[in-house]
C-alpha cells in the first residue's frame, strides 16, 4: 500500500489487517506515520513513489497494491510537486506491479477528474471537460487515469476507485474535511458559505476499495460516494456532533469566492506553505454542487453506502480519544495548538 498515513489508508491498513492481511507499507522517511501506523502489525519499506526503485523494492512480492498516496491541493501552485507525486509516481506503482507480477492494483481517483452534464450526476462514462479553470491536482487525477488505461492495455489488472470528500476517523493529517470540523469544535469557524458537495464515509470508501480489487473489471473505474450534503447540512451534522450551535454568519458564495481570489495573492507571500480553507477552487466546487451516480457500483461491485451522520460522529469521537478537542459536556474546549505533523498533508496522505 502507498498512502498508509493518509486518511483512506489509515482506515484501509486497519481494514486489511482485521481481513487477516499481511500489509507492507510504503512510507517516507521515519516520522511521517508514526501516529497513523503506531501499533500496527505492518511491515514499512522507507521510500517515495517518486523513487522507482524504492517502489518496485515495496511491491516485490506482493498479490496486490493499494495506492492510495497523493498529494491533495485545491490551490493553483504547486503543479510540478503534484505532477511529479501523482502522475509520474502513479506511473512507478503500476510500472513496478507489472514487472514484478502483481496481480491487481487498485489505484484512488477523484471525482473531480469525471465530468458531468449539466444539472445531471456525474457517472463513469462522463468524460473530463479540460477547458474549465482547473487546478493542478483535478489535472494530474485526468492523468492519473490515462495511466491505468495505459498499464490495462499493457496487460496489468488495474481498477480505478474514485473518491468524492471523505469523511471519517483515524484522520491523521488531518484533511480538510476534519480541520474544518476541529475548527467547528474549537469555536474557530465562524462562518461559511452555502454550497453542496458528495461525501463519503471512509468506511463506506474502505469498502469500495476491498470490492474494486474482488470484483471490479480491469481498465474500469468506480464512483464511490455515500450522499450528496449540502454545507447547511453537513454543519447541522457537525452541531450534532460537537453540541455546539453551527455558524451564524452565511457567507454569499459569489463574494466569498471574490474575497478567496483577491487574498490568493498576498497569502501566497505571506504564507507560502500555508494553504487556505477556501481557494477560489474550493469555493467553485461548493458551489457546483455537483452530483455522484453510483449506480454502477453498486449493479457490478455490490456497493452499499451507509450514512454521513456516522462518519462525522466517528470522525469527532476519533479526535476526542486524541485528545485533539474535549468531549462534548466539557466545561470549555480544548484550544492545543495543532502540530506540523496535523496540520500540512503531504506525499502519501488522502
Amino acid at each position: 500500500m502507498t498512502g498508509a498515513s493518509g486518511h483512506l489508508g489509515a482506515n484501509l491498513v486497519r481494514r486489511l489487517l482485521a481481513d487477516g492481511h499481511e500489509v507492507r507499507a510504503l512510507v517516507r522517511p521515519p516520522g511521517s506515520a508514526v501516529e497513523a501506523l503506531a501499533g500496527l502489525p505492518v511491515r514499512r519499506t522507507i521510500g517515495d513513489v517518486r523513487d522507482p526503485a524504492a517502489v518496485a523494492a515495496a511491491v516485490d512480492g506482493c498479490e496486490g497494491v493499494y495506492h492510495c498516496a497523493a498529494l491533495v491541493s485545491t490551490a493553483s501552485r504547486g503543479e510540478r510537486d503534484i505532477h511529479a507525486v501523482n502522475v509520474l509516481g502513479t506511473r512507478n506503482v503500476l510500472e513496478a506491479a507489472r514487472r514484478r507480477g502483481v496481480r491487481r492494483v487498485v489505484v484512488t481517483g477523484s471525482f473531480s477528474a469525471t465530468g458531468s452534464p449539466p444539472g445531471q450526476a456525474g457517472t463513469e462514462r462522463d468524460l473530463h471537460y479540460p477547458f474549465g479553470p482547473h487546478t493542478p491536482y483535478t489535472r494530474s487525477k485526468v492523468l492519473v487515469e490515462h495511466e491505468c488505461c495505459k498499464a490495462a492495455a499493457q496487460g496489468l489488472e488495474v481498477v480505478v476507485a474514485v473518491s468524492t470528500a471523505i469523511i471519517g476517523p483515524h484522520d491523521y493529517g488531518p484533511s480538510r474535511m476534519g480541520r474544518a470540523l476541529l475548527d467547528f469544535a474549537h469555536g474557530r469557524l465562524r462562518a461559511y458559505i452555502p454550497g453542496g458537495f458528495e461525501f463519503v464515509n471512509v468506511q463506506d470508501l474502505v469498502r469500495g476499495h476491498l470490492l474494486a480489487m474482488e470484483r471490479g473489471l480491469s481498465g474500469h473505474k468506480y464512483l464511490l460516494s455515500t450522499e450528496f450534503r449540502t454545507v447547511d447540512q453537513m454543519m447541522d451534522l457537525y452541531a450534532q456532533a460537537t453540541g455546539r450551535p453551527k455558524p451564524r454568519l452565511r457567507l454569499p458564495a459569489p463574494a466569498m469566492g471574490a474575497l478567496a481570489r483577491l487574498a490568493e495573492g498576498p497569502r501566497r507571500v505571506l504564507f507560502p506553505h500555508r494553504e487556505a480553507r477556501f481557494t477560489p477552487a474550493a469555493v467553485r466546487f461548493l458551489r457546483s454542487e455537483r452530483r455522484a451516480d453510483c449506480s454502477l457500483s453498486r449493479e457490478t461491485l455490490g456497493y452499499h453506502p451507509t450514512d454521513i451522520a456516522v462518519a462525522v460522529e466517528q470522525a469527532y469521537r476519533c479526535f476526542v480519544d486524541r485528545g485533539l478537542v474535549q468531549r462534548r459536556g466539557a466545561a470549555r474546549p480544548a484550544h492545543r495548538p495543532t502540530g506540523r505533523r496535523e496540520r500540512e498533508a503531504g506525499v502519501g496522505r488522502r
